[in-house]
């Protein structure tokens, strides 16, 4: 344990009409700063998460920060990207620094902005992060990847189509209730269980209810070290901060059983020395149903191929015995991929101090958060716990 996260701000996620990449960023940047009780000049470092890819023109944001604050200037800043774990990407990198001994306080910023972006150029942006050689074929989208592995899954356990519904009523009905998502309407298990003209497929069994939705959107938090943190008023710590990555392309794995997800997990319960029974609750990376439903299986909460029970049981619930996702996920919460990770952390942050309000689940000691880039390629897994709450 190295460093704690003692502040941080949260955008509204959506489309963000009006707001560009550099008002996005400024909206949050010093608000997660004045959170954790100091002042940009405190600042030794800056990290932003950014996917960029082509979303807006304006690429090169790191510096854009420095636009918050003139007591930014000067510092250094730095883009990080890792596909849809980006967010991640950043908050490990301001924890690397502050475990060197290189910064005392890092700022970490995610942001993205894709609504800008016409609808038919957003799925090929998205699809530089699969293994364009043999992923990427004509009409090919993320849907699709995922659409596949629902196929493939079915044909090896079964027809989870119920499952993947309720997963998606779940996060729904979470997500109505926080004020920084995208989507605050409980759509009800019918709804998202019955193909309609407004709830179409979209790829293989993939309804439009089991895919996250395209969003704008910025979140920061603060890192300090223990020592400075122990001087704040909050802190939450990282039990454990692992990062796996797996081979791009699918062809070269079991591309339904997660590996890579798995190892992250087994690695981060080692290194905390705790087990998923430990945890109460988590934010896992529901970019489509699927991905939460064989999360299940990879964080070992259900053996393979068993993960609807999980959600039909009622075990992730918000008051079932592991709530998952009670922020909405990103199915309701919205995924504007390079502030996605920051999201995640700092939601569970919210519920390990208590400070969640209407999306808080009872009591939870610890909290863990799945994050992960590509078709389970980049993988992050943090554990936290409050310090000071």
């Amino acid at each position: 344990m190295t460093a704690c996260i003692v502040g941080w701000a949260h955008g509204k996620f959506g489309k963000r009409e009006g707001m560009d990449l550099e008002s996005l960023i400024a909206e949050v940047a010093t608000d997660a700063i004045k959170d954790a009780g100091l002042e940009p000049k405190d600042v030794d470092e800056i990290y932003v998460g950014h996917f960029g890819g082509g979303f807006v023109k304006q690429d090169f944001p790191a510096s854009l920060v420095l636009q918050a604050s003139d007591a930014f200037r000067f510092k250094p800043a730095t883009r990080v990207e890792n596909a849809c774990a980006t967010g991640s990407a950043a908050v490990y990198q301001g924890l690397t620094s502050i475990a060197a001994k290189k910064s005392r306080v890092v700022l970490v910023v995610g942001v993205e902005k894709m609504t800008e972006t016409p609808g038919e150029q957003i799925g090929g942006i998205l699809m530089k992060a699969s293994y364009v050689k043999e992923e990427d074929r004509p009409g090919m989208s993320f849907a699709g990847i995922f659409g596949h592995i629902a196929q493939l899954y079915f044909q090896r356990y079964g027809d989870q189509s119920d499952a993947m519904a309720r997963i998606a009523a779940k996060n729904h009905r979470n997500g109505a209730v926080n004020p920084y998502a995208q989507m605050q309407k409980d759509l009800g298990y019918e709804f998202c269980r019955t193909v309609s003209d407004k709830n179409p497929l979209v790829a293989g069994p993939l309804r439009r209810t089991d895919c996250s939705l395209v969003s704008d959107g910025a979140a920061a938090l603060v890192l300090a070290d223990i020592d400075t943190a122990l001087t704040l008023k909050k802190a939450v710590a990282f039990r454990a901060a692992e990062q796996v990555n797996d081979y791009l392309p699918m062809s070269r794995r079991d591309i339904i059983q997660f590996e890579g997800c798995a190892q992250a997990w087994q690695r981060a319960f080692a290194r905390s020395r705790t087990t998923l029974d430990d945890l109460g609750v988590v934010e896992t990376h529901d970019c489509f149903t699927i991905a939460e439903l064989i999360q299940y299986e990879a964080m070992g909460l259900t053996p393979k191929g068993q993960g609807a029970r999980a959600i039909l049981e009622g075990w992730t619930e918000k008051d079932g015995k592991l709530p998952v996702n009670p922020s909405g996920g990103l199915k309701s919460k919205g995924h504007p991929i390079g502030a996605t990770g920051v999201s995640m952390h700092i939601m569970a942050a919210m519920q390990v101090t208590g400070s969640a309000g209407p999306m808080q689940v009872k009591n939870p000691r610890l909290a863990g958060v799945f994050n992960m880039g590509g078709a389970a390629v980049a993988n992050y897994v943090s554990i936290l716990e409050p310090l000071r709450a």
